[in-house]
């Protein structure tokens, strides 16, 4: 019998691609999710858990997502500022203050707690409009959710 060898990702083998993805009526959940998962690398056969094997991902139209239900008026995003209680808002406030936040959030509480986690984060560029500053990276358009 011949033993398998399992392949591990080495950190300078790994190519990277440039996806473009527009958000324009999409479920908030449900893009994020598929997201994350193009942002760890999962989507990928050579996924090693301990290497970035991910793509970075363009997401345009950020301000064009929807949620379903009453979670305009009643998701609340909170935070703690060092002073006693705490800041919250609801989504709907947020999405007329900075509805890239919104998405961004959400596909940072689908990755992984840690520094590798903040790596992958950093590799997802959000924008409110159509336009984005990308252009020389020449990202390929992906149809998600």
């Amino acid at each position: 019998m011949v033993a398998q060898k399992t392949y591990m990702a080495k950190p300078g083998e790994v190519t990277q691609n440039w996806w473009l993805v527009d958000a324009s009526d999409k479920s908030v959940g449900r893009l994020a999710s598929e997201i994350a998962v193009i942002l760890m690398g999962k989507d990928k056969p050579s996924y090693t858990p301990h290497v970035d094997t991910g793509d970075f991902v363009v997401v345009l139209n950020a301000e064009k997502v929807s949620f379903s239900g009453k979670k305009w008026q009643q998701k609340t995003y909170t935070w703690y500022t060092g002073y006693t209680g705490q800041k919250s808002i609801t989504a709907e406030k947020r999405m007329e203050k900075a509805p890239e936040l919104i998405l961004e959030e959400a596909v940072r509480r689908m990755l992984p707690k840690n520094k590798l986690g903040r790596v992958m984060l950093s590799k997802l560029k959000v924008f409110a409009g159509g336009e984005h500053t990308h252009q020389a990276q020449n990202p390929t358009p992906r149809e998600l959710g």
